[in-house]
């Protein structure tokens, strides 16, 4: 399989993979002409992009990032934004983050919110429980003033 690696620091370079196996709970490359370990440090920060047409085929309701970058997102038939990034490791599911002109949205790529996914058409349905598009929402004006409120009166 022929990977391209990229990074800040150099040009981008096409890699074949020689061999691969687990260690420690990760999975160790082998890489042709990469032969010892200061060779390899070269490619340490590198980020490793598959050609498209050499994906792995996934298994119904898996996506790849690269796939739902752009997509629009929809709740209840009401356009919310176009997805901007993925974001992982904040829960079990990962984040969609999703920008309107006014604002951006944090949204769990969740089964239990997913309604339909259709990556070619660039769309994602979602059903949302009510009030979370409005968790990373900016404060308004009167919650801003209710705010300094409190402080000032010490939370009482």
């Amino acid at each position: 399989m022929q990977l391209l690696a990229t990074n800040q620091n150099s040009k981008p370079r096409e890699l074949e993979i020689e061999g691969l196996w687990p260690h420690k709970g990760a999975l160790v490359l082998k890489f042709a002409g990469i032969d010892s370990i200061s060779a390899a440090e070269t490619l340490l920060g590198c980020e490793l992009q598959v050609p498209w047409e050499q994906r792995a085929q996934l298994d119904a309701g898996w996506n790849y990032v690269s796939d739902l970058a752009g997509c629009r997102v929809f709740n209840d038939n009401i356009e919310i934004g176009a997805v901007e990034d993925v974001q992982f490791g904040a829960g079990e599911a990962p984040l969609l983050i999703v920008r309107t002109a006014a604002q951006r949205h944090e949204i769990p790529y969740a089964g239990a919110y997913l309604k339909h996914v259709d990556v070619e058409g660039k769309r994602i349905d979602m059903s949302l429980p009510e009030g979370m598009l409005d968790l990373n929402s900016p404060l308004t004006a009167e919650e801003k003033r209710e705010q300094g409120a409190e402080r000032k009166s010490g939370g009482k």
